[in-house]
């Protein structure tokens, strides 16, 4: 089958390709983009939108606005290397992952997608796992996948590694920090490639992009987003695992722990889950006591349901006074709409525009801050 051409996905694809390019611009995080798709109801209106949007933000400067030919590049790239690219209305995009606040408005995917709709279960914990952590993340693994599971993890060594080889045989789905077509750790690349076969993997970041540090706690929002539970089997207290169980605490996920020995730091993490109300697990009874992959599905969290709200007054006024009364400390936004007795409709208008003139930094819990580089604007 020929692979397309730039040319002819401009021409097949205008819509995802929009989609693509609002994803990958200038201060277009997830949530900005949702904003911005609430607001102008399409990814070409909102594209449109943006470098005004950006001037009355504050930007001083024009906007980086990826360009038209570097996104088709990138899909055809994706096509390319046997991978399809979601967008967050496509109906493969998994279901609970849609939910959350912090939805990746695209995702690229290579494998069995339909494994993207089944019930999922996340198993996390250490890299530098003990022996018998990895043997009962093995195990657990493979009695979830029997009992119909899809086990979800992020295919670094130790605990990650020992869940998916578990449940290779009946679905598993790897979330890469990463692009899609970069593997780590390398030492992981067999277990890459049978999971492009008989799983799926996923990713959020851009084709061609290495993984880094900051990209982690990203990936592990949707490790837990796509699952309807996560099982972390050692982790310490300071840990990527710990993200992605507060990620699923946030998310309304159960979350599960597996108690572990006080003297190991690797066992920290969990107990201190355990203590905070995580179920504590010894065997697989202790899940299926709690929870089955057919149970009735809960499905917390933003709908991303784009309407197009309209302003009720001078946004003038309104950027007036948000620029009064922000500041570096971190305040929830309902408090500023209160304050400043304001629409919420054109708070969220004018916090928008700063937010892709990168004046705006979010926060967990609803909360907003300026960004500290701007102190001396």
């Amino acid at each position: 089958m020929e692979t397309p051409t730039p040319q002819k996905l401009l021409k097949s694809d205008n819509a995802l390709l929009d989609w693509l390019q609002l994803a990958r611009s200038e201060n277009i995080g997830p949530l900005t983009f949702h904003h911005l798709l609430k607001r102008y109801g399409t990814a070409a209106q909102a594209l449109e939108a943006l470098p005004d949007l950006a001037a009355q933000g504050g930007l001083k400067r024009p906007l980086k606005i990826t360009p038209r030919s570097e996104v088709a590049k990138e899909l055809e790239a994706i096509h390319a290397f046997g991978a399809e690219l979601l967008t967050l209305d496509d109906p493969l995009y998994p279901l609970l992952l849609r939910h959350i606040d912090s939805a990746p408005p695209v995702l690229t995917v290579k494998g069995r997608l339909d494994l993207l709709q089944q019930s999922l279960f996340a198993i996390v914990g250490a890299r530098n796992a003990s022996a018998m952590g990895k043997k009962m993340a093995h195990k657990l693994a493979t009695e979830l996948g029997q009992q119909g599971w899809v086990i979800a993890s992020g295919l670094a060594r130790g605990i990650d590694t020992a869940a998916h080889q578990g449940s290779l045989q009946k679905g598993t789905i790897a979330v890469l920090a990463g692009g899609i077509d970069h593997i780590y750790p390398q030492e992981n690349e067999a277990l890459y490639a049978k999971i492009a076969e008989e799983g799926v993997l996923v990713a959020e970041s851009p084709f061609g992009t290495q993984p880094q540090a900051t990209l982690f706690p990203k990936r592990n929002r949707i490790i837990s987003g796509v699952s309807r539970c996560i099982l972390v089997v050692e982790a310490a207290l300071k840990s990527g695992s710990l993200i992605t169980a507060r990620c699923a605490l946030d998310q309304g996920r159960d979350v599960f722990a597996i108690p572990g020995h006080p003297l190991d730091p690797r066992a920290n993490g969990c107990n201190h889950l355990i203590k905070n109300g995580a179920i504590l697990v010894e065997t697989i009874q202790d899940i299926e006591h709690e929870i089955s992959p057919t149970s009735p599905l809960q499905v917390q969290g933003n709908d991303n349901v784009y309407e197009t709200p309209l302003p009720s007054s001078s946004l003038n006024t309104v950027r007036d006074l948000l620029n009064e009364n922000l500041s570096f400390v971190p305040i929830n936004v309902d408090e500023v709409i209160r304050e400043c007795q304001l629409q919420a409709s054109d708070v969220w208008v004018v916090l928008l525009e700063m937010e892709i003139a990168g004046r705006l930094e979010r926060h967990p819990g609803g909360k907003v801050s300026l960004k500290e580089e701007w102190k001396n604007e």
